[in-house]
């Protein structure tokens, strides 16, 4: 997951593990020998393209659209197909009103005219203001979350551990995040939801209230489950 940072003083690029104070409950319940937070990989602007979302500064944000639109109106003048003209002419309005491609609404067709553009804000774009970069943490899950990431997590003696996945994605899909034997093998998930496993106490405790679901490969993971996956070895 690589989140591209531009026009902000203060944030290094390179691998930045993000807090997550929900993390924080599981793991003081569990007290295992290890916590591992959600890493993503922080990069400049050279690298924006690459990226999964974009956080940028105010006066930045005009620029990235500035590049966007220069790219859509190089594009039109070179007399594209209709289909492509009217995607483009559709980018252009918005891009002149300062919204972001990202934003705009898009049909299936469309998506596929541009899927091979080199578009700045066709990714997530998070305009920050200087106050939000104290908190490098909430700003990088708000990131996450834009691009369409959660969490799940896993809690035993050696590790209590953030996984981070597709909003959407089935139990078999997390099972494959965390290794793909567990994947392949997958017999069942057994998910104990966030809120039930700190008010129960910890697992022990959400067991004994019936607080514990036997879930099948389609089981549509919720952000911040309580998982362990059961496998043929």
């Amino acid at each position: 997951m690589k989140i591209c940072i531009i026009g902000l003083e203060g944030i290094s690029v390179g691998k930045h593990n993000v807090r997550d104070e929900r993390l924080d409950q599981v793991d003081k319940l569990v007290k295992a020998k290890k916590k591992t937070y959600i890493q993503v990989e922080l990069v400049d602007e050279g690298s924006a393209l690459e990226s999964d979302a974009i956080i940028v500064s105010s006066d930045s944000k005009t620029d990235l659209i500035l590049k966007d639109l220069d790219f859509v109106e190089t594009r039109l003048s070179k007399n594209p197909a209709e289909a492509e003209t009217a995607v483009l002419g559709k980018l252009k309005n918005a891009l002149e009103k300062e919204e972001f491609v990202a934003n705009c609404s898009l049909s299936e067709e469309e998506k596929k005219e541009i899927a091979g553009y080199s578009l700045f804000t066709v990714r997530p774009v998070i305009v920050a203001e200087k106050q939000e970069v104290e908190n490098l943490d909430a700003l990088l899950s708000k990131a996450l979350a834009l691009a369409g990431y959660i969490s799940f997590f896993t809690a035993g003696e050696k590790d209590t551990r953030a996984w981070l996945i597709k909003k959407g994605a089935t139990a078999w899909e997390a099972a494959g995040a965390i290794h793909s034997d567990i994947q392949k093998g997958f017999i069942r998930a057994e998910i104990i939801s966030f809120n039930d496993y700190i008010q129960a106490g910890g697992e022990t405790q959400a067991k004994q209230a019936g607080k514990l679901r036997l879930e099948q490969k389609d089981y549509v993971m919720q952000d911040t489950d309580l998982a362990m996956f059961r496998f043929n070895k």
